[in-house]
């Protein structure tokens, strides 16, 4: 028996572009929700000009925007905007990012929308959310990771802050998309009151959000974290640390009890009972000192000795992973972390796997990112009625 996924028969508008957004609409994908990306005719999403590629061919889309089916339309124009109407009407979830009060503009705001559907959620994203000062600036990952405070807190402090090295607050932004748009559909169809609702997403609050330790320490203790190069300020040893065949490993003790366990590794008992090195305490005020004694040991073994020595002892650590490091790795391949499916013009193509892992109705990949319009004609034609003729007109004005 075919199992069915989740998400089954809920249809997804994903009029959004790029990243943030997007994602959170294909997580609703990977899980059987049917999701229909709207694009502007002869463009496309931006997302498919972005690298990398392999020669013209986008790499990033065919997994990014996966599990989506792809309607060319032009909301701009009142034909655009009536067939939007209908597929509204037909929906459970619009996801949309455009700059706050755009909907508006062009007359498909929620509170038109909510008119053809009481019952239709709209998830918004914008970079500084649909209220406040900042409403209406222009909102993008990085800028907004910079606001929300993530910035400051990374580099060496004698060197400028740097920004993450991909699009970080962007995806984590859209698993806040896929979570408060499931949060939404779950009081809609489990109260007797429920009914549709709008959902207010921004980029920096989605990074701010995991910021509390940050918040606390400034609140109580008057103190502004100032950057540094790793993980600092909660526990002692922490860092990264080299090895004897010159391999970066990453350790942490993020209490007490683990650092008996690396103690006990180490043969080195007598830290446990040297009041300078037996509480998290006292090794936080000598974290210098402590991470010298930790590298130094390290710097006895190879990696793939350390790790099988550690994990006897239940001590966390892990080798810095390169992208092949990756492909060629056991626990990847045995969790289907990489997957391969077909692509029209690349041939075969490797992309995430589905996660997380679900006992009794795993999320599958029925597609690669679509070609723009791949599906204008299904759509129209067997979900809104429209026939052969009326398409090829609404094609021709550049409605589609």
């Amino acid at each position: 028996m075919e199992l069915k996924e989740p998400l089954n028969g809920i249809r997804v508008i994903d009029m959004s572009t790029v990243i943030a957004a997007p994602f959170g609409a294909t997580l609703l994908g990977d899980f059987g929700a049917e999701v229909i990306k709207i694009e502007l005719p002869g463009k496309g999403d931006p997302l498919r000009g972005l690298g990398p590629f392999s020669d013209s061919e986008p790499l990033r889309w065919p997994g990014l925007s996966r599990n989506k089916k792809s309607l060319t339309l032009d909301l701009r124009k009142e034909e655009g905007k009536e067939i939007f109407k209908k597929l509204v009407s037909k929906s459970d979830v619009v996801i949309e990012n455009f700059r706050t009060g755009t909907l508006e503009k062009w007359g498909i705001g929620y509170e038109e929308i909510k008119k053809w559907d009481p019952d239709i959620i709209l998830t918004r994203v914008t970079g500084y959310g649909q209220t406040g000062p900042y409403a209406d600036k222009a909102g993008f990952g990085t800028p907004a990771t910079a606001f929300s405070g993530f910035t400051y807190l990374h580099g060496y402090p004698d060197r400028p802050p740097i920004s993450p090295s991909f699009s970080l607050t962007d995806y984590i932004t859209g698993i806040y998309v896929a979570f408060s748009t499931m949060v939404a559909l779950y009081h809609r169809d489990t109260t007797e009151e429920g009914s549709g609702q709008y959902i207010d997403v921004s980029l920096y609050e989605s990074v701010f959000r995991m910021l509390e330790f940050l918040i606390a320490d400034y609140d109580q203790n008057d103190i502004v974290k100032e950057r540094t190069p790793g993980l600092s300020g909660h526990s002692a040893p922490a860092g990264t640390f080299k090895t004897k065949d010159d391999n970066w490993i990453v350790l942490v003790t993020s209490s007490d009890r683990t650092f008996e366990r690396l103690a006990q590794a180490m043969n080195r008992e007598d830290l446990l009972t040297d009041e300078r090195y037996s509480t998290n305490v006292e090794r936080l005020s000598r974290f210098e000192e402590t991470n010298k004694i930790i590298a130094d040991w390290i710097q006895m073994f190879n990696r793939d000795d350390l790790q099988s020595l550690l994990d006897e002892y239940g001590v966390p650590v892990s080798p810095i992973f390169s992208i092949k490091d990756i492909f060629e790795d056991e626990q990847y391949k045995q969790r289907e972390n990489i997957i391969e499916v077909n692509h029209p013009r690349l041939g075969k193509l490797k992309m995430p796997g589905i996660v997380p892992k679900f006992s009794d109705t795993p999320g599958s990949i029925k597609n690669v990112g679509p070609d723009l319009g791949e599906h204008n004609e299904g759509i129209l034609e067997s979900l809104l009625s429209y026939n052969r003729e009326d398409i090829r007109r609404l094609k021709k004005n550049g409605i589609i």
